[in-house]
């Protein structure tokens, strides 16, 4: 068993401040026994106007963010999947003008960073609420790598909120070995309301996996609110455990034992016939 912890936030546009109600949240986490840490989607900063600030500082490991979350994760001694931090710099480098990258970094107990995934699918959509009209590709660069971690708990694969929608994005990760596959976002409360467990419970169900979502939960502004309802979700598509809004640790413990045995006796992965008539 191991005990898994999805942190749900409900955060501002002050780094400051977000870092210092992170900090409790994953403290909490730990003394209650988590060993793996899943923060939400735009954790340390939710606002557009200072993404592109914030992600000049964080273009390499020493950024104040990414420091903060190497000795979060160090001193604590858990494994810590960081949501997601603005970063003007691809991977491989190249600094950003105008766009960031939406980044999850992966930490180990020791502070150490040991993957990178950047979200691929960007929010560009119309939403029937206050906002109304949501572009995350004015400012974000979408990624395009597919990424999973070995961690002493399993294979860990990465995605952030959006990417939920995309079922072919997870059968990825489940083919490079993902047992449980981590989803940090900030899902807003009209689309929440309709679409957030249905869909966190179907794509663990297709990919017998575990699903760990970490989802930002409250009121942000006068015209954003998300829709909270964290929750760790099972390969059989149960509900662990979930929180319905504010800030707060969902806790449950994963069973690797009973993810493979569930596997074996439906091995939906040794059962796609579609790629081999259509390859």
């Amino acid at each position: 068993m191991v005990c898994v912890a999805a942190i749900q936030m409900v955060s501002g546009d002050n780094i400051d401040a977000n870092l210092e109600v992170t900090q409790s949240l994953v403290q909490e986490a730990a003394e209650q026994g988590a060993q793996l840490v899943v923060l939400p989607e735009n954790f340390a900063l939710f606002s557009t106007a200072k993404l592109q600030q914030a992600g000049v500082q964080e273009i390499d490991s020493a950024g104040p963010i990414r420091s903060f979350l190497s000795s979060l994760a160090r001193n604590n001694k858990v494994w810590i999947v960081a949501g997601s931090v603005p970063v003007a710099a691809r991977p491989d480098g190249h600094l950003l003008e105008n766009h960031v990258r939406a980044a999850c970094f992966v930490y180990d107990d020791q502070g150490n960073e040991v993957c990178r995934y950047d979200k691929i699918h960007l929010f560009d959509v119309d939403v029937a609420d206050s906002y109304g009209s949501y572009r995350e590709s004015d400012a974000i660069e979408p990624g395009e790598l597919v990424q999973v971690v070995e961690t002493p708990f399993g294979c860990l694969g990465l995605s952030i909120c959006y990417d939920l929608r995309f079922p072919e994005l997870f059968r990825l990760l489940l083919d490079k070995g993902a047992e449980i596959i981590t989803l940090p976002s900030a899902f807003t409360a009209v689309t929440g309301t309709a679409h957030w467990e249905v869909l966190l419970r179907a794509r663990a169900i297709e990919n017998l996996c575990y699903i760990v979502g970490a989802n930002q939960g409250g009121r942000h502004s006068k015209s954003r609110e998300t829709f909270g309802h964290s929750m760790i979700v099972d390969p059989w598509g149960r509900v662990l455990a979930q929180k319905d809004k504010g800030a707060g640790v969902v806790l449950a413990d994963i069973d690797m034992g009973y993810l493979k045995e569930i596997r074996v006796q439906m091995p939906v992965a040794k059962h796609q016939r579609l790629r081999m008539l259509i390859g």
